[in-house]
């Protein structure tokens, strides 16, 4: 790396850690301001992990924004480097706009690899185990302290609610299943029922009709398509997954194509980061680096940060429709990351006048 370069990388890259360092801030006071779950994990494992919990927490949210975050700490650094003229010396010196922001660029991935790969494992690892969320309660959907499962197997189809559940979901506790269509054991009731290849498993379980008195059931199996990856993912939420927990559930296979959509989108906009930020650099270079007249920026900062926005508005569109399988998981992923590095590259030409 030349003197330019690190000069450059300098400039933004301080601007950047700069506003990163802001707006975690920011977000670590609002969770500051949860003093019931504060109160609760002190109570329970000390001040510090409490503490602990509040800076995972804020770490998680930050990470979400660092596409706008990113943005706006670029544009702060392009513009310390035009108003004191080192940009434009740069550029007279007959550097290509390539070339200046070359450096920048090259650190904001590596640094991108080890946010996806090394803070977000770490950040969701402590939550996970400091602030739990209970089994079944994911997506808010269900009673606190029951789970429940639709499972389904050719013309097989059943409701299952558990109370309780062992790590990894392959075990259930208090058991009530309630069949679907007609059949002879329209509910069954165990207390305990293993999941096997291809089938639940009750020991013991009565089975209760209207049309006649209980019976017991010994050994009843259940037949079903779900696997372990299935329940592991289904009982908790993608975002409570580490990337490579993710990938080495997808690898183990997943039967269900809304939960494969969702670990898989989830896995892959993790690997799209990288993309996603690169774009950001891109649009505040593209709005703020080329020649102008006058020393006013505000309206190209407007600009620039109203273009992250609806930039981080479409990846976090195409996150939950990707999640929801209405998109393709890698489309869905990479997509935006791609919009934003076009947006970018097409504003940057535009300023120049095509010249590279």
């Amino acid at each position: 790396m030349t003197r330019i370069d690190w000069l450059v990388l300098k400039r933004v890259g301080s601007r950047i850690a700069v506003t990163v360092l802001v707006i975690y801030g920011i977000i670590a006071l609002v969770e500051s301001l949860d003093t019931y779950r504060f109160n609760f994990i002190a109570r329970n494992s000390g001040v510090v992990l409490a503490i602990l919990s509040v800076a995972a927490s804020a770490v998680r949210w930050t990470i979400k924004t660092l596409p706008v975050t990113v943005l706006m700490g670029a544009i702060l650094g392009f513009i310390d480097l035009k108003t004191k003229h080192e940009l434009t010396i740069i550029k007279v010196s007959g550097l290509s706009i390539w070339r200046v922001v070359r450096a920048p660029t090259i650190a904001l991935i590596i640094a991108s690899f080890a946010v996806a790969l090394g803070v977000e494992t770490l950040s969701t690892q402590v939550v996970r185990q400091l602030i739990p969320t209970p089994p079944g309660e994911a997506a808010l959907l269900t009673p606190p302290g029951e789970i429940w499962l639709e499972q389904r197997s050719g013309t097989q189809h059943y409701i299952m609610m558990a109370t309780d559940m062992q790590p990894g979901g392959t075990v259930l506790g208090n058991v009530t299943i309630f069949q679907i269509g007609e059949s002879r054991e329209p509910r069954i009731e165990a207390s305990e029922a293993r999941l096997e290849p291809g089938r639940w498993v009750l020991p013991t379980a009565i089975a209760r009709s209207p049309e006649g008195p209980a019976r017991r059931l010994d050994n009843y199996a259940l037949p079903t398509t779900s696997t372990a990856a299935d329940l592991n993912l289904r009982l908790s939420s993608t975002e409570d997954l580490t990337f490579f927990e993710l990938a080495s559930l997808l690898q183990t296979g997943v039967t269900d194509s809304e939960i494969r959509a969702a670990a898989t989108t989830r896995l892959f906009k993790l690997l799209a980061l990288p993309l996603v930020l690169t774009g950001s650099l891109f649009i505040a270079f593209a709005f703020t680096a080329g020649y102008r007249r006058s020393d006013k920026y505000g309206r190209a900062v407007l600009y620039g940060i109203v273009l992250g926005f609806v930039v981080f508005v479409i990846t976090e569109m195409a996150d939950r429709s990707g999640s929801a399988g209405v998109l393709d998981p890698t489309f869905a992923a990479i997509g935006p990351a791609f919009v934003a590095i076009v947006i970018g590259v097409t504003v940057l030409l535009y300023k120049e006048d095509g010249r590279t």
